[in-house]
């Protein structure tokens, strides 16, 4: 998915790089074992997954949006909408919330998307899989990226633990050659200004693969929000920020 300044952030990642220290940390007490790795299988239980994703770093209640603006270093922009569908997607035996991730270029659709999420009683949210779809003059030209768990190989990957601390690192997806997203925590008190708004105590990661070993992105996750900030530092300078919010209508 998942893409798409602070002041003094070049700072603020150089202190945060040079304090974090060696090892993974594991889950909550309350769940052994550790979050994903690398190609590492996993088995899910249904058993175990709770119908509403409502961790407060990546809350995906039904019919919320979110919108975003990614401009590039030329000034040229995107519209991002994010909105989560009422639908679900039975994957692995679990009913997976199915949120809608739009790509527009003044009107145009650029990409179309639809991701699949799920939370476990611990907490932790995962990602199970995506159909994407690329578009050029509004014909469908790439699918690339597409995966689902379970299917090919594919094995599903963790976007946002319940138990956030520095230097926990994690599997975001998997699929061989494909997707193979990483995240690791860098901090869990920063500050994020978007058009959207100031926030505090944001939740700071970085996402790399190893499929494109130049790109590397930080991410920011606000407590009640999600994401609000993306910023490309690698292999690309794009920088993607949250411009309205809307929580589901009572």
């Amino acid at each position: 998915m998942v893409d798409r300044k602070l002041t003094g952030l070049g700072v603020a990642i150089m202190l945060l790089i040079g304090g974090v220290q060696g090892g993974i940390a594991t889950a909550a007490t309350a769940c052994p074992g550790t979050l994903p790795q690398g190609s590492d299988p996993v088995t899910l239980d249904p058993a175990d997954f709770v119908a509403r994703i409502d961790n407060p770093y990546l809350p995906f209640p039904p019919g919320a949006r979110w919108v975003y603006r990614e401009t590039d270093p030329t000034g040229s922009s995107q519209k991002v909408t994010v909105t989560v569908t009422t639908h679900t997607k039975q994957i692995l035996g679990i009913a997976a919330t199915v949120v809608h991730d739009v790509v527009t270029d003044k009107g145009h659709l650029v990409e179309n998307t639809f991701d699949w999420y799920a939370q476990d009683t611990c907490g932790n949210v995962w990602y199970l899989g995506e159909n994407t779809k690329e578009y050029e003059n509004g014909k469908v030209v790439s699918t690339a990226g597409s995966w689902e768990a379970g299917a090919d190989g594919a094995q599903p990957g963790v976007v946002m633990p319940a138990d956030r601390q520095v230097g926990l690192s994690y599997r975001q997806e998997y699929l061989a050659g494909e997707a193979e997203d990483n995240a690791e925590i860098l901090s869990l008190v920063e500050q994020a200004q978007v058009p959207f708004g100031h926030f505090r105590d944001v939740v700071l990661t970085k996402e790399t693969t190893p499929l494109h070993r130049r790109i590397l992105e930080y991410k920011l996750y606000a407590k009640g929000t999600g994401v609000v900030l993306a910023l490309s530092v690698s292999g690309g300078s794009d920088r993607e920020e949250l411009i309205r919010f809307a929580p589901p209508s009572a």
